[in-house]
């Protein structure tokens, strides 16, 4: 099990950079469905779901942009990270008024986002589409510890990725029983596991992961 590294540590390259550019089909497939105009917005239903109208998301791992591009559409104050320039480009492109910094997720920092004009703290971020299964090695409660310290206190955090096979060739297999101890070690609690962003029960090919950064005030208070 991974330790929660230093923040302040060198960014290694994850598993998406060491992996073959012929296996990085993810940008170009969902292009051409969002072209096709297939619904693409799964993700971003159950974001919406999580946060108040207007609240400030943090897209984290955005690749080409449709789930934050969904989330500002529907009246959200989103910033979009992503470190592939390749998928920074076409998100660009094909959601011009999404707000995008090309960062590694490691680097996302209050002082990254200040430099680029963005909030620091986040009412929910999301964390989708298998990013935490393509993270360099050992670097997962890194992460995690990461993006919640940008995330309000009581602020949410979505998850989801194929935790044993049937996403990404060059992803890991990141059992759901290790996931969840290691968003614990990192000072999250777990809120909901699902199978799926519509909702659909627990099953060992999808997970999805409701998770929330403990609320100061009521740790303190007792609050009502």
């Amino acid at each position: 099990m991974a330790d929660i590294d230093n923040t302040a540590d060198p960014i290694p390259l994850n598993r998406w950079e060491q992996s073959n550019p012929n296996e990085r089909g993810y940008g170009r497939k969902f292009r051409q469905l969002v072209e096709q105009g297939q619904d693409v917005h799964g993700e971003a239903r159950l974001a919406d779901a999580l946060a108040p109208r207007g609240s400030v998301v943090l897209d984290a791992g955005s690749g080409m942009g449709r789930v934050g591009a969904r989330l500002r559409e529907v009246g959200h104050d989103v910033t979009a990270v992503e470190k592939d320039p390749e998928l920074v480009a076409m998100s660009r492109e094909l959601y011009p008024d999404l707000p995008v910094i090309e960062a590694d997720i490691l680097a996302i920092s209050p002082e990254l986002l200040r430099a680029h004009g963005r909030p620091t703290a986040y009412d929910l971020v999301v964390l989708v589409g298998n990013v935490m299964i393509l993270l360099a090695p050992d670097t997962e409660r890194r992460a995690l510890t990461t993006v919640a310290a940008v995330l309000r206190p009581g602020g949410r955090l979505l998850v989801g990725f194929h935790p044993a096979g049937g996403g990404p060739a060059h992803g890991r297999h990141y059992p759901p029983a290790e996931f969840a101890a290691d968003a614990q070690a990192c000072g999250l609690i777990v809120e909901q596991q699902l199978g799926g962003y519509a909702l659909e029960a627990v099953n060992p090919d999808y997970a999805v992961w409701v998770l929330r950064k403990p609320d100061v005030v009521n740790q303190v208070t007792g609050g009502r």
